[in-house]
């Protein structure tokens, strides 16, 4: 057994070496840094969530090179955001297919800080399943869920599986309670459209809204099956929910048949339905269902 251990111990130790020859610092916020990796040459990814300022991002590399970083896109919905830097010849990491991820995998999470270099730590593979959407309106596909310590530094550093091949970019920022694996399903969609355009493009209607209970009584006039709806206490004069003819007071029932009881199921019906599309709101308006065509605009911004 402790032969096992021992051969075990040494190969894990193998593994982060060979990866973290391909894992950064990087420092874009005040006092803690993150980790990325070289996806490309000169191109790091790295999590969203610890881009705080676009200007002045300072990038380490492996050798302990310190270089100007420059951030090239990034999108919040599904956490990565990709940043131009100098890598002086360091190897692109190559991430391997999601295909064989089940729950229960060993996995070691790999970052890099400016003072100690390379950190490590190891856990599971705790849940896979298929398309996930996070709360800012992105879209995993696969959901990979790790159960492994991941400090604030080790976010953008890189999942790595039993075998030494990384599997994806661990990241702290859409979940609350869980470490994620943005896996190569989810980064082959995404950094390529960073990397041309800077943002993810995603569906913009321009209104505040506010959960809201539908009377029981309104509900069996209008043949209503669902008890909540979506109510808009605002709408932006200029904005393509104005512009299709919704107002203040409008209760949002359901977007193109599919039913929307809270906020989050409007993100996911302008997700899928994306910017320029036309969508078809059923509404409650004035004691009356009534049927609203708007165009969904896209969403001011970098998709931060």
């Amino acid at each position: 057994m402790a032969k096992q251990l021992e051969s075990l111990s040494e190969e894990l130790a193998l593994a982060v070496e060979r990866v973290s020859a391909s894992v950064v610092a990087v420092h874009a916020r005040p006092y803690i840094g993150q980790s990325g990796l070289v996806w490309r040459d000169n191109l790091i990814l790295t999590t969203s969530e610890g881009i705080r300022s676009e200007e002045n991002i300072k990038v380490i590399l492996p050798d302990g090179r310190a270089v100007a970083g420059k951030l090239r896109g990034r999108d919040a919905g599904t956490d990565l955001a990709l940043v131009e830097a100098e890598t002086g010849g360091t190897a692109p990491v190559a991430i391997a297919s999601d295909a064989g991820l089940k729950p229960g995998q060993f996995v070691l999470a790999v970052g890099r800080t400016s003072n100690t270099g390379p950190i490590a730590s190891l856990g599971v593979i705790s849940g896979v399943s298929g398309e996930w959407r996070s709360w800012r309106g992105g879209r995993l596909n696969p959901f990979v869920r790790l159960d492994v310590n991941a400090y604030p530094t080790t976010s953008g550093g890189a999942a790595v599986d039993a075998a030494g091949g990384v599997i994806g970019l661990v990241s702290t920022g859409l979940s609350r309670s869980s470490v994620l694996a943005i896996t190569r399903g989810t980064i082959d969609r995404i950094a390529p459209t960073l990397l041309e355009k800077g943002y993810v493009s995603r569906g913009f209607l321009g209104v505040a809204l506010q959960p809201v209970a539908i009377p029981e009584n309104l509900r069996e006039k209008l043949g209503l099956d669902q008890k909540t709806g979506i109510m808009l206490v605002g709408v932006e004069p200029q904005g393509p929910a104005a512009a299709g003819g919704l107002i203040i007071g409008d209760i949002l029932a359901a977007a193109d048949g599919g039913a929307l009881q809270d906020p989050e199921s409007l993100t996911y019906a302008l997700y899928n339905a994306g910017a320029g599309q036309t969508v078809s709101f059923r509404i409650v308006r004035g004691g009356t269902i009534q049927e609203v065509a708007v165009k969904v605009g896209e969403r001011p911004g970098r998709g931060r």
